[in-house]
């Protein structure tokens, strides 16, 4: 088998480390990174300029650029043999709710699923993570399992671990995305030369940590499996916007929901 390893917190982040030597026994493992903490990216490609990628030994690569560039570059130019599965992680934090949105591990995974490949996202679901190689082993036994029953062809999976003991995580629980409030706002300052900065604010507390949330799984112990599709249209909202979108050919005025 052959593993594509990507993250977004850099190539030497220690969750990319524990996976590695995780994933290792299960076939080969490359690892294609950002060269630097690269969190919060999202789904962004660097299109401005060409990208630096070094090579660190044997099939270890950091890539000057996003997450997303790495898993783009690894697929369609660097890596002679295509990989069985793509895998993002284990990042240092939670990417639980609305923070999909921004998370590069996640984009990672889901750039991998675009270009053809199976790709699942891991992540601690603690922000001073210490058991990274308990939430590897458990990735371990999530990739075995895939290897016999692949992901559809517009999913990948969003997983999140406790940071606690192998032993004391109660098992595997299927999930949904929470939500977050609204981030705080950002902090204006003044740099020594009289500019305008700011600092994005945190993200918001927790809005919906209900039963089935990831939230909810992973503060009773749980290791939650979200299952994302790649494909973000909102089926059930085609029907309403095209009705508004009639009225709105033909100059009767309508309201969109």
């Amino acid at each position: 088998m052959r593993i594509l390893l990507a993250n977004d917190d850099g190539y030497l982040a220690p969750g990319i480390q524990a996976m590695r030597v995780a994933l290792d026994p299960l076939g080969e493992v490359t690892t294609v990174a950002p060269d630097r903490n690269k969190s919060g990216a999202s789904h962004s490609l660097t299109l401005s300029h060409p990208i630096h990628v070094r090579n660190h030994g044997e099939r270890v690569w950091s890539v000057e650029g996003t997450p997303t560039d790495c898993v783009n570059i690894a697929l369609s130019g660097l890596l002679d043999e295509r990989p069985d599965m793509v895998v993002s992680g284990i990042n240092d934090g939670p990417n639980m709710g609305d923070d999909v949105l921004y998370s590069g591990t996640v984009a990672a995974a889901i750039e991998g699923r675009h270009l053809g490949e199976p790709a699942i996202a891991v992540s601690m679901a603690s922000f001073e993570p210490q058991h990274f190689a308990c939430a590897a082993r458990a990735v371990v036994d999530i990739v075995t399992h895939l290897r016999e029953v692949p992901l559809p062809t517009d999913t990948i999976l969003n997983i999140n671990v406790p940071d606690l003991p192998y032993e004391h995580m109660k098992g595997f629980k299927a999930t949904r995305l929470g939500s977050r409030h609204p981030s705080e706002n950002a902090t204006r300052m003044m740099s020594p030369r009289g500019e305008t900065l700011f600092w994005i604010g945190a993200a918001g507390d927790v809005s919906d940590a209900g039963e089935g949330t990831d939230f909810s799984a992973t503060e009773a112990g749980w290791i939650s499996v979200t299952p994302l599709t790649t494909d973000l249209t909102r089926r059930d909202g085609i029907a309403p916007v095209s009705d508004w979108l009639t009225r709105l050919n033909t100059g009767t005025k309508g309201t969109a929901t």
